[in-house]
């Protein structure tokens, strides 16, 4: 029985050698998001929620960028498993094309309707004079992060392709360079110092602009010097991909870029639901997912690792057996991760919410929030890893069944009847929300178990 949960030494230094070039980027990254709201935070409590409401807005843009590097991303794990740097080539012109519409349609979503979306969060107790405040600074902050989502997309192209042909390292340079620009700007334009102008939340946002074109250019530069980078040799001489691959692709990346579409939607419905319950609630929740994101990254991590280390089994044609043995492998290294996280995380919910300048309302609801993520952790990472591997194989309406689907007709339902027909304070409220996730588990559990997942899509050249 330890055998099939327990790896050696070979299998995590494998498994090592993903994540944590993956920990490393996206944890400065949350870090410096961290250190980007306490900043902001310092400001006031309406500014923190501004910018909180924004970035509800840009989750969705992020996730579904994420949906669409990762569905495409399948196929260029498994090209690289089969060592075809030409199919790795299509996918990567592939990523870019989807990735620029993508950032189209959210840039003309938000010019023309921000104003009806930021307004959809600010509807609970508090004053209108805070909650009029809070919209203005969030309409600017977000309007500001337009400029960056371009760089943004075509940043996450390059790192994406750069990891699943195992050059991680790269992205990971890319994006500590690109925080640590973030936060020197943010210190200076927040604040105003060195004879910068001092521009308060919007200050963060144009930093994060800054720090975009600065993460663009360094993936670039270091893709095209890189050896091991084959895919982008006379990856721009055209945009041409073989017509069966692109039917290939959208049938199975297209459900997933929805998937991510649908659930980080449905995630943003749920926090809308949560912040019926007061302003306070928003100030709140901030806090704790700031943080959340902070710690989660390891597990996080481990999840994408998962998809690509699978991804790339089954390109090269490995067996069955091989392949359930290592995904089951993962999922119990990924729980485990967690459940350590989690325990840290919880530890420390006294003092998080003490950083910020804000009421003691804000402070206590936080505290508890942190406590009920931290006790979530190992189903999220249950889950995470379950979702990761069955999208490894391709595996798109089970994929969807198991996260979108999930969302809509279960969780959603459930915080809308709660939050407009129930008078549940938002503590319990948010912990039976959290508690739903172990049906999740269930789903995950019995579909991997299954092993109809396990298919290689590329065994035929295009």
């Amino acid at each position: 029985m330890k055998n099939r949960y327990i790896g050696d030494r070979i299998f995590y230094r494998r498994a090592l050698s993903l994540a944590v070039p993956i920990m490393i980027q996206t944890g400065i990254t949350n870090f410096v998001n961290m250190l980007d709201n306490l900043m902001v935070g310092s400001v006031g409590t309406e500014a923190m929620t501004g910018v909180a409401v924004a970035n509800q807005l840009i989750f969705v843009f992020n996730l579904c960028i994420y949906g669409a590097i990762t569905g495409i991303g399948i196929f260029t794990a498994q090209y690289h498993g089969k060592g075809d740097n030409c199919g790795v080539r299509y996918t990567f012109r592939f990523k870019i094309l989807s990735c620029l519409i993508v950032a189209l349609i959210f840039s003309v979503l938000i010019l023309f309707r921000s104003d009806y979306l930021l307004g959809l969060y600010l509807k609970g107790e508090g004053s209108a004079a805070s909650a009029a405040l809070s919209a203005d600074i969030g309409k600017k902050y977000i309007k500001t992060m337009l400029i960056g989502v371009f760089p943004f997309s075509l940043a996450q192209c390059f790192s994406g392709t750069l990891r699943e042909t195992e050059r991680p390292k790269v992205p990971m340079y890319a994006g500590v360079t690109a925080v640590t620009v973030n936060l020197l700007l943010n210190y200076l334009l927040i604040f105003g110092h060195l004879g910068l102008p001092r521009l308060g939340a919007i200050g963060a946002a144009v930093a994060t602009v800054i720090s975009r074109f600065t993460e663009l250019i360094f993936v670039t530069v270091a893709a095209n010097k890189g050896k091991k980078s084959a895919f982008i040799k006379g990856a721009f001489r055209s945009f041409k991909i073989p017509v069966l691959l692109v039917k290939n692709i959208i049938k199975k990346s297209t459900p997933l870029l929805l998937n991510e579409l649908l659930w980080s939607s449905g995630i943003v419905f749920i926090n809308q639901c949560y912040s019926v319950r007061g302003l306070a609630v928003v100030a709140a929740d901030n806090i704790a997912m700031t943080f959340f994101d902070l710690f989660s990254v390891v597990f996080m991590a481990v999840g994408i690792s998962i998809g690509i280390i699978i991804g790339q089994m089954l390109g090269a044609g490995q067996t069955k057996e091989k392949v359930m043995d290592t995904a089951i492998k993962m999922r119990a290294f990924s729980v485990f991760l967690a459940v350590v996280i989690g325990t840290v995380f919880a530890v420390l919910s006294g003092l998080i919410p003490k950083l910020y300048n804000t009421t003691d309302e804000v402070r206590y609801l936080a505290k508890w929030i942190i406590i009920l993520c931290a006790a979530g952790m190992p189903i999220d990472a249950f889950a995470q890893a379950s979702y990761f591997t069955l999208r490894s194989g391709g595996k798109v309406l089970i994929t969807m069944i198991f996260d979108s689907f999930f969302v809509w007709f279960v969780s959603v339902p459930f915080a809308f009847i709660i939050s407009r027909y129930t008078s549940l304070p938002i503590l319990p409220f948010f912990a039976f929300s959290q508690a739903l996730n172990i049906l999740k588990c269930i789903l995950g559990y019995f579909y991997v178990k299954k092993g109809s997942w396990i298919k290689n899509l590329v065994s035929n050249d295009v």
